[in-house]
This record gives structure tokens, sequence and C-alpha cells, in this order.
């Protein structure tokens, strides 16, 4: 069985990224910039965004984080985003979720403009993404898509299954699929009967937060399996999938913590810089 390697993975597209940003800086003398509004003192949230830092410097990208308290007013954050929106300095705008329950998140992601709209959460990249057209790709499912790839580069008449229908992942992750030429089944908490469903898939992707769903007796030999999940339970972390039971059957298998997670940060520094190069057309 292949371990997946996310923290390898994501190593190896930073140093690309990296060469990539010091090519722009040469030829136009400017650097993408990505700036992070982080709202409130959530742990995981801070956390996260203190890695994004690292990671956008580490690469060469201009980073900002702007805080706000959690009280602060909903107008605030608006007015924010629409003066980052029209400052060129700015390649890619970025909203750590969640947030505090008065600011409506929908409101926030479609205040800032699809072409800096670096989580692709914009209905407009959602759009483009499902149509096949030029978009912002949300960074998880990017990220897994990348990890497949690197195991088997040639999808082409696969048949994928997606456990978990989010917006967030799943919806995006099904569309990345179907341009690959996979054969997509979506399944979700109403599916029938899920273990029969992933036993006839050569990719699965768990997405679900439901602790070690996927068992070694859903998964046939020679498939790849991508765990999204981060669960706390009293083992300590784990995914959505039986990583023990799993790693006995599958071809290739992520890990977590060490998987699916650093490959979404770097994804989000790719993202950042395609924004870029897009706004020089």
């Amino acid at each position: 069985m292949i371990l997946i390697d996310g923290k390898k993975a994501a190593a190896e597209l930073r140093e690309k990224l990296k060469q990539e940003v010091f090519e722009l800086k040469t030829k136009y003398n400017k650097v993408p910039g990505l700036t992070v509004i982080l709202i409130g003192d959530l742990t995981p949230s801070q956390i996260y965004v203190r890695n994004k830092e690292k990671s956008a410097n580490e690469v060469g990208l201009k980073s900002e984080v702007i805080r706000y308290p959690d009280s602060v007013e909903e107008e605030k954050v608006l007015d924010k985003i629409e003066e980052l929106n029209k400052d060129d300095t700015v390649s890619g705008i970025l909203v750590q979720l969640p947030l505090p329950k008065h600011i409506d998140k929908q409101k926030v992601i479609e205040a800032i403009y699809p072409s800096k709209d670096v989580d692709g959460f914009h209905p407009m990249n959602v759009g483009n993404l499902s149509s096949g057209y030029e978009s912002s790709i949300p960074c998880t499912p990017l990220g897994c898509y990348l990890l497949i790839k690197k195991i088997e580069p040639n999808l082409s008449g696969k048949k994928a299954v997606v456990v978990g229908r989010s917006n967030l992942n799943g919806k995006p992750m099904t569309q990345l699929l179907l341009k690959e030429n996979c054969t997509v089944t979506i399944t979700h908490s109403k599916t029938k009967d899920l273990k029969a469903e992933c036993s006839k898939a050569d990719i699965i992707v768990a997405a679900v937060g439901i602790p070690e769903l996927v068992k070694g007796d859903w998964v046939k030999k020679d498939t790849i399996v991508i765990d999204v999940g981060i669960n706390k339970t009293e083992k300590g972390i784990v995914g959505d999938v039986a990583f023990d039971e799993v790693s006995k059957v599958a071809k290739a298998l992520t890990p977590v913590p060490g998987g699916v997670g650093p490959m979404t940060i770097a994804c989000l520094l790719k993202n950042t810089i395609e924004c870029f190069k897009r706004s020089l057309k």
C-alpha cells in the first residue's frame, strides 16, 4: 500500500510556487498578495491562519492578516472587503470561516470579487467550475485532486465515489473528477447502501465528518482512498476512514493528519498566484 504523504506533496508544490513567484517578480516587478480576514479568537482558526501566513511568506507572497474581534459589525467587514477588492496589490482575499452568528456568511462570500476569491466559494466561481470554465477551485478538493493524480495520472473511465455532498468539498470534488472523465457517484447520509457504493469504487474521497466510517470491507483492492475527515475522538484525531483496516486493502491512502491538510494550504497559495496571473491579462 502507498501511504500518500501530503506533507511531502505540499512541500514539492510550495517549491514550484516559490520558483513561479520569483519569475513573476523578475518579469513584472511585483508579487501576488494574499489578505486574510480573521474574526474572533477560535483556536483552530488562529492556528490555520498562522500556517497560511507562514506558508505565504515562505513562497514569497505578500501576506497580510486583518484581525477583528468577535463583536465587529458586519458592515465594517463588508467595507473592508470592498476596499481590498479595489486594491491592486491584493491578488486574493480570504475570510476565515466559521464566522460569528451575527455575520451573514453568504453575504461575505459574495462581497469578494470572483477574481480575488481564492477560496473558490463565490457563486460565479462555483458556476464556472461546474460548467468547465476557468475558475478558482476550492483548496481542499483541489488538494485531493492533485494527490489522486500523483498516484494515477490517467483517471479516464475510473469509478469514483465521493462520500459527502458539501459545497466546500463534495460538490467541487465531483466536478474535478467529472472533468477527468470519471464516472462519479455522490453519496451522503441518506444513501441507502453506502458500503455497496464504496465497494465498487476505484477512487473514494471521504469528506463527511463521521469518525472511521469507511471500513476495510468497503474497499476493493487497488482503490485510491482520500480521507478529508478530521475528527476529535477519545483515541485522538482520526479521519473518516478506518485507517488500520483500509490500509490493508487499498492501493493508496492518505493519513490523518498529514494527508489532505497540508495540501489545502499549498493550494491556497497556488490559487493566489493564479488570481494574480489572471489579473495581468
